[in-house]
């Protein structure tokens, strides 16, 4: 594993810490179908939201969340579209999130951006 994916699966295990510190219930984490990865997926309260997380340690390639293009969205949706789908959960409420993990000097910071879409 290469420095990226370390600080990648290390701030998507904060991003969990952090949801459920909020209530949320994790139904799954890193859910993977031919259509695309979701990060985590939750229930709050009567909503499943779906979560990208983005884990930077500097700023030098921009924002987080700028990583979250077109493209990504079109994954995000089209798995989503496939996971609720495979659970008969259709007639959910969803949403899509983004949460920013900054690792700066020991520290760790958390910006949560609900229905970022």
């Amino acid at each position: 594993m290469n420095r990226k994916q370390i600080e990648g699966n290390f701030g998507e295990k904060q991003a969990t810490k952090y949801l459920e510190g909020l209530g949320y219930e994790i139904i799954c984490n890193n859910f993977k179908c031919m259509q695309g990865e979701i990060d985590i997926i939750a229930r709050d309260k009567n909503e499943i939201v779906f979560v990208e997380v983005k884990t930077r340690a500097s700023l030098r390639y921009g924002n987080p969340k700028e990583a979250v293009d077109e493209r990504k969205l079109d994954h995000i949706f089209k798995a989503g579209k496939y996971y609720l789908y495979k659970n008969h959960e259709e007639n959910k409420f969803v949403r899509i999130d983004v949460i920013e993990v900054y690792l700066r000097y020991g520290d760790i910071m958390i910006n949560h951006i609900k229905q970022a879409v």
